[in-house]
Order: C-alpha cells, then sequence, then structure tokens
C-alpha cells in the first residue's frame, strides 16, 4: 500500500501524463473502500464482491471527504478547497491512517499476498469485444467505417452463446470478468464516438455545466445558480467529476466519457451476484446481459452521469440488504453508507428505492411474515437521509420538484381514458403504434417476447410452477417491479416523469430474472421432459436477436432507419444528429468556443434554438437558464403599434446551428408551447449582423 501511495503520489506530483490518470483512477476508486472492508473485517466476501463494495465504499468517501474538505476550508478562509494540493495532501492522509491501523491491528494473522492470474487462450478471448470497440471507434471517428463495430457487437453475441452452450471453452467463472467486458465494450463504442460530450437527449449537457463550475472553481456551492435547482445538490456531478478531474488533472469531458462508463459497467456484474443465488450461473448470466442489452444501458445512460453512479449504489443497497453473508450491525453500516451515496447522487432513484423497500416492509408486515433485512429501523433511516440531504440543500429544490411532479401526475388523471398520456414509448410498447418498417415490426417482436417471458416467469413463480430459491424480501420487490410496470402504463403521466426507457431500465433490475423463470416455465409448458439445454437454447434465441436490433445491428444492414449513433451517424439527418442526439461536431465546438472567447455574453441576451441549446451550456459557457429560445416574437425584438417586427436596441446574440443553417428549420417556442419554424419566418434575421459563419454555424448580434 505505501509504494502504491508513493506512485501515485510521485505521478501526480510531477504531472506524468497517462501513469497520473491510470493509477490515480484505480488507486482512488478502489483502495479506500478495500481499506474500510478491511476495517470492517468483510473477509468473507469473494473477489468480485470485494471489487464493487470497494468501488462503492470509495465513491461514497471521495463524495463525504470531498464534502468535508468544502466546507471545513470554505469556513477556515480557503477560496478553493477542492484544488488539486489540498485534496491529494487529505485523502491521502486519510488513506494512510485507514490501512496503517488495519495492518497494525492485523499483525501475527495470514497475510494476503497477490498473484498474478495466469493467462489462457479464454481469457484472451475476452479482450475481443473491448479490442474491437476501441479499434471500431477510431475507425469511425478516422475513417468513417463502422465495419469493426459491427464486428464487435457480432463478437459479443458469439461469446454470449459460447458462455451458455460450450462450459469447457469459457467456463462459469469467467462469466463476470465476460459480463464485464462486454458492458464496457457496448459503453465505449457510444461514448467514445465523438471527442465531445453526446447527450443522448438527456441531461449531460446541464450536468457538465455543473460539474465545470464546481471543478473551476474548486469550491462546490450548492445555491451557485438558482437555475440549476435539484442538479447542484447532487454530488455525483459536482464534488465527484471535480475530485476527479482536478486530481488526474483530466479534461471533465473525458472523466465523464471514460471514467463513469467503467464505474457503471460494475452494475451488470452486481446483478449478477445478486441473481445467482437465485437462478444460478447461467441464469444470472442471461438475465444481465438482458439487461446490458436494452438500447438505454449503453445509449441514454450516457446522457445521464448522475443515474450511472446513483444505479451503482442502488445495486449495492440490493447486494447489502439481500446478502447472507453480513452480520447485522456491519449490513446496517453499509446500508447506511451506500444509501448516503444513493441520495447524494441521484433523486429518482432514491425515490424510487424508498418506494420500493417502504412497501415490501408494509406488504411483509401485513402478511405477519416480518423481515429479518429489511427493517423498520432500515427504512426510517433511508428516509430520514433522504429527506434531510433534500430539504436542506439548493434551498429544498430537489424536495420541491418532487412535490411538483406528484402535483403533475395528479392532474393527469383527468386524461385517464386518453392513451396519448401515456407517451410514445408506452404505447410502442403495448403495440398501439404502427411500427415504420417491417424491420422494426420483428424488432418489436421480440421485444415484446421478453416481456411476455417476463409475465409468464412471474406468474410461473406465484402459482409455484417453477422452482427458484427466492427468499421472500426479493419476491416481494419482483412484485412491486411488475405492479409498478402496471402502474407506468395505466396510470397517466407518470412515465413522464422519468422516462419510460429508464423506468423499465431499472425495473430490469428486479425483472430480469423472471425472462429466465419465464423460459422455464414455458420449456415445461411444452415438454414433459425438462431440459436445461432446451430452455437456455429458448432463451438465446429471443435474447440475442433482442440484443442485435437493440444495438440496432440489423437496422444498419438492412439501411433501415437506425438510431445508434455509434453505427449509423454518417446516414442521419441533422435533426436526429444534433437534436435527438445532441451530437457535437468540430465546427460546432469552434463556433461555440468563439462565441465564447469573443462575445461578452455577461451582458448580453443569448438566443438560440433547442438543438443547440445544449451546445452553448456546456462547451459555449453560457449559465444555465440563459439560453432563450427563439421565436417569431423573441424578446430581444419590439414590435410596432402597426405589428411590425423591428430589432431593438437591446444587446442581443443568436446562435444559429446546423439544423438552422444547413436544414433551415428552427426548433423554437410560441407562447409555452414548443414550435417548429422555418428560418424566413423569423424575419428579424435579416436585419441582425453576421459576425461568425463557417457553413454549419452563424453568430447573429444586433446591430
Amino acid at each position: 500500500m505505501v509504494l502504491l501511495q508513493l506512485t501515485v503520489t510521485v505521478s501526480m506530483i510531477l504531472d506524468i501524463p497517462i501513469a497520473r490518470q491510470v493509477l490515480g483512477f484505480v488507486y482512488f476508486t478502489f483502495v479506500p473502500g478495500y481499506v474500510f472492508l478491511k476495517i470492517l473485517r468483510l473477509d468473507n466476501l469473494d473477489k468480485i464482491e470485494t471489487l464493487i463494495f470497494s468501488v462503492g465504499s470509495s465513491l461514497v468517501f471521495l463524495m463525504l471527504v470531498g464534502l468535508a474538505i468544502n466546507e471545513i476550508f470554505t469556513l477556515a478562509g480557503f477560496s478553493n478547497p477542492l484544488s488539486s494540493p489540498n485534496l491529494l495532501v487529505i485523502l491521502s492522509s486519510v488513506i494512510f491512517i485507514g490501512y496503517t491501523s488495519t495492518y497494525l491491528r492485523s499483525r501475527g494473522t495470514a497475510s494476503w499476498r497477490p498473484r498474478m492470474p495466469k493467462l489462457t487462450y479464454p481469457h484472451l478471448l475476452l479482450l475481443l469485444p473491448l479490442a474491437l470497440s476501441i479499434v471500431g471507434v477510431v475507425s469511425v471517428n478516422v475513417f468513417g467505417s463502422n465495419l469493426v463495430l459491427l464486428l464487435m457487437i457480432l463478437s459479443v453475441a458469439f461469446l454470449v452463446a459460447l458462455a451458455i452452450l460450450a462450459r469447457r471453452v469459457l467456463p462459469q467463472n469467467l462469466y463476470p470478468p465476460l459480463l464485464l467486458m462486454i458492458a464496457i465494450s457496448l459503453l465505449f463504442h457510444s461514448s467514445l464516438v465523438s471527442k465531445y460530450l453526446i447527450n443522448f437527449g438527456s441531461d449531460i449537457s446541464l450536468e457538465y455545466a455543473i460539474a465545470k463550475v464546481t471543478t473551476s472553481d474548486a469550491l462546490w456551492s450548492p445555491l451557485g445558480n438558482p437555475a440549476a435547482g435539484r442538479f447542484d445538490s447532487m454530488l455525483s456531478i459536482t464534488i465527484l467529476p471535480a475530485i476527479y478531474s482536478n486530481l488526474l488533472n483530466l479534461t471533465l469531458t473525458w472523466a465523464f466519457k471514460i471514467l463513469y462508463p467503467v464505474i457503471f459497467s460494475l452494475v451488470p456484474l452486481g446483478l449478477y451476484l445478486l441473481w445467482k443465488k437465485y437462478i444460478g450461473s447461467k441464469g444470472a448470466f442471461i438475465a444481465a446481459f438482458l439487461v446490458v442489452a436494452q438500447e438505454t444501458f449503453y445509449g441514454e445512460m450516457l446522457g445521464l452521469a448522475r443515474q450511472m453512479i446513483a444505479e451503482v449504489f442502488l445495486v449495492l443497497l440490493l447486494l447489502t440488504l439481500l446478502s447472507i453473508k453480513m452480520e447485522t450491525p456491519k449490513r446496517v453500516l453499509l446500508f447506511s453508507l451506500f444509501g448516503v451515496g444513493l441520495v447524494m447522487s441521484h433523486y429518482a432513484l432514491t425515490l424510487i428505492f424508498a418506494f420500493f423497500i417502504g412497501f415490501v416492509l408494509v406488504f411483509l408486515l401485513l402478511i405477519r411474515r416480518p423481515s429479518a433485512k429489511i427493517t423498520v429501523s432500515m427504512v426510517l433511516i433511508f428516509l430520514v437521509l433522504m429527506f434531510s440531504w433534500y430539504i436542506y440543500t439548493s434551498k429544498a429544490a430537489t424536495f420541491n420538484d418532487i412535490l411538483t411532479y406528484g402535483d403533475y401526475v395528479y392532474s393527469q388523471l383527468g386524461q385517464f381514458f386518453n392513451l396519448e398520456s401515456r407517451g410514445a414509448t408506452v404505447l410502442s410498447g403495448l403495440g398501439l403504434e404502427a411500427a415504420p418498417t417491417v424491420w422494426n415490426t420483428i424488432s418489436r417482436v421480440f421485444a415484446y417476447l421478453t416481456e411476455f417471458l417476463i409475465i409468464v416467469g412471474f406468474l410461473a413463480l406465484l402459482i409455484r410452477k417453477v422452482k427458484g430459491d427466492f427468499d421472500r424480501e426479493y419476491l416481494a420487490l419482483s412484485a412491486i417491479a411488475v405492479v409498478f410496470l402496471g402502474a407506468l402504463v395505466v396510470v397517466p403521466g407518470l412515465a413522464k416523469t422519468f422516462n419510460m426507457t429508464r423506468f423499465y431500465h431499472v425495473l430490469l433490475f428486479f425483472l430480469a430474472p423472471l425472462f429466465v423463470l419465464g423460459g422455464v416455465a414455458l420449456n415445461k409448458l411444452t415438454s414433459k421432459r425438462e431440459s436445461e439445454i432446451r430452455t437456455l437454447i429458448l432463451l438465446l434465441l429471443i435474447v440475442i436477436p433482442y440484443f442485435l436490433f437493440q444495438t440496432s445491428f440489423v437496422f444498419e444492414t438492412t439501411r433501415a432507419q437506425s438510431w445508434s449513433l455509434a453505427l449509423s451517424g454518417y446516414r442521419m439527418s441533422n435533426y436526429y444528429l444534433y437534436y435527438k442526439f445532441g451530437y457535437i461536431s468540430d465546427q460546432t465546438f469552434a463556433s461555440a468556443q468563439w462565441m465564447k472567447e469573443n462575445s461578452n455574453l455577461r451582458y448580453t441576451a443569448v438566443y438560440a434554438d433547442r438543438s443547440s441549446s445544449a451546445l452553448l451550456i456546456s462547451y459555449g459557457s453560457v449559465n444555465i437558464g440563459e439560453v432563450m429560445l427563439l421565436s417569431n416574437t423573441t424578446d430581444v425584438l419590439g414590435i410596432s403599434a402597426n405589428g411590425t417586427i423591428y430589432v431593438s436596441q437591446l444587446n442581443g446574440t443568436i446562435y444559429l446551428g446546423p439544423l438552422n443553417v444547413v436544414d433551415g428549420i428552427i426548433l423554437g417556442q410560441y407562447g409555452g408551447d414548443y414550435h417548429v419554424y422555418n428560418t424566413t419566418e423569423l424575419t428579424y434575421l435579416n436585419n441582425m449582423n453576421r459576425i461568425y459563419s463557417d457553413g454549419e454555424s452563424q453568430i447573429l448580434k444586433t446591430p
């Protein structure tokens, strides 16, 4: 430990490229938590459990110690408490004290000596998807060829089938590293497709802007930007990225594009461990792959940095609650620790988890079978942590937003018989929206089959037609997940509060094992003889085509409309590229940087449409809430008595992106609603001075 710490410290002081980033990330993301586990004497965890619990504990350690440094140093008069020297000295000192005390306490006991694993052919085979993913991304970015990425996706499907059907080639002890390699490969093939952040229709631009303030100021202030609201109170996108960026001398862009996906890749690994004791290694592997196969995992989630971190804590909370290896005091301590991590990382997941454990507790008490794992005291601890943090940070913005979401759902109840109130995703999931092509129809069939097997598995479990070593706590969690999924379909507006695809992604944490049980039940119904191989083949025949459709492999090879930026970005319209995905090209990035450096935004009203607002907030240094949407009656304009539009004397700047300049479309607003204009409708643009133009973007300014 001393040698490792010295190596990391020297690499940071001398700023040795690559060594500082790699060694620093591994050290601060694993060692603090590992030392904490040794202090607790949790020596009965296996290697994979030790890895996941160490990383989770380290993340909480970084956030809490970073918070303490921020508050104490601020009170002491330091202007930049989260600077690299402060972080290195304090964090290293705390870690040093931890492992020194552990060593002194453990003298005389057997020591642990790390052994390098023997590399065999199967081990090298596991690296194939990752190698193809990295080479494929380079090929797409440099040469515009997606051939290697297509091979990567095929290699994943091949290795999954090989792992299930050829035990001698890929034995079950290789399932965890295989899952890890698959997850990282799929995440990297999306996140690295551009050297700039891609929001995938989510919030990464806002998260980046908030993290940038904390990082550049080396100071976290939950009241720094009132427009940021609840985002400012999430340490997963404030203090945590600031620590990584300042300690490792790594830009926030690459921290979000590389470090966060690596951490997030532990989620399917944790789910595999959770399910392994219930449905066996092969069943758990297939269930975990179902989670990874869904496009949300390597698409939408990459635009949600705070949720990526929060899901690690969610999995750890489930592992802690349902573990049979921990003594009660240690279980409560870890539950509280990971509960703090979840609360400080993502408000919506915190609410969902509180809802689940609260209902499980009430349900088990009502049937007079109280749980020894989910107790009243643990639920109360979590609720106190949640309400304390959300009420007393950011002027209770998070708590107020929670109430707002509740009011929205309540207001939508009058639309019960209006199917459109559920959202397009729910309608397509129910088959009530026509598929654009035959390939989309086939894709939906495989998606419906996964949902069908989940329902069959749940019903079979209820009537005990399938066996599973489920404890009553997990059964109750699964039942609530099924009911919650039904509520998303039935209750108007509920699916829109969090986005249906994200809801389903999270619910798979409880439902994915039912997919495997559904295959077992279906096999029993269609055959008098139980056959494991027949069940496995059935599941593979569903989950592998499902994966090929979800990754858009089929859509790209058939030249149908594709949703994969990595595979099909070269043939996407500007609408999908710059609005739906939030893609940033070199030219748009350069124009945002030029605007940042040459426009005095402090005294300027900034206008853009919805396809460019995220770019300006992230890379144009426009404050959150200060990008106003264009319309044909924008506030920068005056309207004369006879209705003639003229340019006022206000100092206004208008940014036009590729969708506006090349396609002539403005995604603006009219009144309080979104509206689509042709650029010709905004006649006042002709009267403005063009101060920047590069063929893809323009910057206009009032005379």
